[in-house]
């Protein structure tokens, strides 16, 4: 996803930290989660999408809290951070934060905003000010360029959060309906090729340069990352085959340089030879993400019901995807803590964090700022390599449904440990569990996962609901039942 948000350093952390003397959240793992707290969390992040939203009706990428009084918002939004914004409003109301009258009133706002931003193929530009909806020509605060974008998987979250606004709201599914009536998926897909698979993958690209047409030269070709988001949506609305699921990659072929050597065979599904490969962590099998962040594996899944409609290949890999992220932090790095995804850095900037050994890209992902990586064949970097390890709260959520009792003692500590909790507003973005440094921002898009998380938990299926139906249900639920992992 093009996340680049960008952050500029500000402010003041918390005062280091010996590791030496902090309880290890896993010695906690044996309370169960408290739904009280867990509704106390809901709200105040509710809270903080709150206050990241304009009087336009938009979501803001940001707020800071570094400096005294009310939070400052940024002002660029992305299709991603309004898509937050709008299934943010649907979960408040769900679980009684609000009530249905302010969701309507939240709602409706937000669409009338939706409906005056400017499109392009059915389909909306990467960065928008927040406060007027005009698009960005000009980073704020640099001033730098800002060349028009259609994002796929950005615009994927955003048509997500629509289609559960028209679920919510009865009265503005017409208005929704007429928004998403031209966006049409194949416009980012290359058909499928089995003269030239390198030309005609039967992927989706990255996006489209609007000022020259111009398309990115890669596709996504990683099945467990966030773009499958927009597969699952083009598949499930006709305008992408059912075909495009097994030309995704489950790991890159094994004569393709990545982060491991994949185990693995080749199978043929639906008349499509799939290499069916996996990468192992600490003698678990899982199917890797692109990078080795949790939000490319788990964000999909609190939308559309992958464990459930694929125990068996779904299901499996995301418990053990978790089970490896907590075991990275605790075990091989040493952290003390875990749930690795991409945040702001907490002493300013934004990057990509993750498990590298769980990503197929070679020098992926890494757990730290000083970026400690893997390689596939040479031993595991001992822990006292792992300097300036950054976890971030969100991950923690996603982690939920998988390990529910490990994730709230992983956030309790990181709240009792570092201060990362914020009263009114929940968790901050991210901190260094090496320094004791606490980010001063909160991200829409990371708040936004947390929100749908901590729903999921409290109230299942509330906003799976757009997604088990139609063609979710008849084109994209028969493709998970069939999946059958190499783990």
């Amino acid at each position: 996803m093009d996340r680049r948000t960008f952050l500029t350093a500000a402010g003041t952390g918390a005062a280091a930290l010996s590791l030496g003397a902090v309880t290890a959240p896993s010695a906690q793992a044996a309370t169960p989660p408290d739904p009280r707290l867990l509704h106390h969390w809901f709200r105040d992040t509710y809270r903080s999408l709150e206050a990241m939203t304009t009087d336009f009706g938009l979501v803001t990428d940001k707020i800071d809290l570094s400096a005294p009084g009310a939070p400052a918002q940024s002002i660029q939004t992305s299709p991603t951070n309004i898509g937050c914004g709008l299934w943010s409003t649907v979960a408040a109301a769900g679980l009684g934060v609000i009530g249905e009258a302010a969701m309507i009133r939240s709602l409706t706002r937000t669409v009338a905003a939706v409906e005056k931003l400017e499109r392009h193929h059915g389909f909306w530009l990467n960065w928008y000010d927040a406060h007027d909806g005009s698009v960005l020509t000009e980073w704020p605060g640099t001033g730098d360029p800002v060349r028009p974008f259609l994002s796929s998987v950005d615009n994927a979250w955003l048509v997500t959060g629509l289609r559960i606004a028209a679920d919510a709201a009865p009265t503005l599914r017409a208005r929704i309906g007429r928004i998403l009536a031209t966006a049409d998926w194949s416009y980012f897909y290359t058909p499928y090729d089995p003269a030239d698979p390198v030309a005609g993958p039967g992927q989706l690209r990255g996006g489209v340069w609007t000022d020259t047409e111009e398309p990115t030269p890669h596709h996504y070709g990683a099945l467990n990352t966030e773009p499958r988001m927009a597969s699952y949506l083009g598949m499930a609305d006709g305008s992408l085959p059912g075909d495009h699921y097994w030309h995704l990659l489950r790991t890159m072929l094994p004569e393709h340089e990545q982060e491991q050597s994949p185990g693995g065979g080749y199978v043929t599904v639906d008349g499509v030879r799939v290499w069916n490969g996996h990468y192992t962590h600490r003698g678990r099998k899982v199917v890797p993400t692109w990078g080795g962040s949790m939000f490319e594996a788990l964000m999909v899944p609190l939308f559309v019901p992958e464990p459930e409609w694929s125990p068996r290949a779904w299901g499996l890999t995301h418990h053990r995807y978790v089970r490896a992220q907590i075991d990275h932090g605790l075990r091989e790095a040493e952290y003390g803590y875990w749930g690795f995804s991409p945040s702001n850095v907490p002493e300013g900037g934004y990057q990509e964090y993750g498990v590298d050994a769980l990503g197929m890209a070679v020098d992926g992902y890494a757990s730290n700022t000083d970026r400690t990586h893997t390689t596939d064949g040479e031993p595991l970097p001992a822990p006292s390599a792992f300097t300036n390890g950054v976890v971030t709260p969100h991950a923690s959520f996603l982690a939920l449904p998988y390990a529910g009792r490990d994730a709230v003692a992983n956030l309790r500590a990181l709240e009792r440990d570092f201060g990362a909790y914020e009263d009114g507003l929940g968790f901050r973005d991210s901190v260094n569990v090496s320094t004791g440094r606490v980010s001063d921002f909160m991200l829409a898009l990371d708040q936004g996962m947390v929100i749908a998380a901590l729903a999921q938990h409290l109230r299942p299926g509330l906003l799976q609901r757009p997604f088990r139906t139609g063609g979710f249900r008849a084109r994209v639920r028969p493709l998970l039942a069939k999946e059958r992992f190499s783990i």
